[in-house]
């Protein structure tokens, strides 16, 4: 009599090119973290030519109040000066501000929920195992904080772009301030 040899299956894919989609889905997710990272950056390069920019000022300032003393026009260009400057710093030092979207459904990837919503370790490890197995839920879960990390990237961008209008519409008024003082002390 002869021994059949067992049947071994094959796990059933759903889609044979999960792979694919799993770099697919962690390559955006990275890609809109490096956005964030370059949100950050560029602000923290505006907080830095800020830094610059008003300690060249403050060692100037003396000698600034002794040419003008009282003109009225000088004041007000210099006022509209600092308003645009300390805009554009807020705008640069939001954009470092942790943004958390908390109002969706509790996510394994994101490490808010990890910690708070899917209850110990091992519950969680259970959890993120079970959805991992799940390619619909799993890749749910992916698009999903793609989505998130989306929306803080354009929040910290938004910051960044009006920190630069602001940075541009301040250092024209500040050459219309030089051009005006010097015009004024000849």
């Amino acid at each position: 009599m002869e021994q059949l040899a067992p049947v071994i299956e094959e796990p059933r894919i759903k889609n044979k090119h999960t792979d694919d989609l799993i770099d697919h889905y962690w390559g955006s997710i990275n890609y809109v973290t490096s956005l964030i990272k370059s949100s950050e950056l560029k602000a923290g390069l505006i907080l830095t030519f800020y830094g610059i920019l008003l300690n060249f000022i403050y060692q100037s300032w003396g000698m600034l109040i002794k040419e003008i003393s009282s003109d009225v026009l000088f004041d007000v260009l210099v006022g509209l000066w600092f308003i645009c400057t300390g805009a554009s710093i807020f705008f640069s030092v939001r954009c470092f501000m942790p943004k958390i979207e908390g109002n969706y459904d509790k996510n394994i990837f994101f490490f808010g929920d990890v910690i708070s919503k899917f209850g110990n370790i091992k519950e969680f490890a259970r959890t993120f195992y079970t959805v991992s197995l799940d390619e619909d839920l799993l890749f749910e879960q992916l698009g999903e904080q793609i989505y998130i990390i989306s929306k803080i990237a354009a929040w910290k961008f938004r910051n960044v772009k009006r920190a630069i209008y602001l940075l541009a519409l301040g250092l024209f008024l500040l050459l219309v301030v030089v051009v005006y003082f010097i015009l004024m002390t000849f």
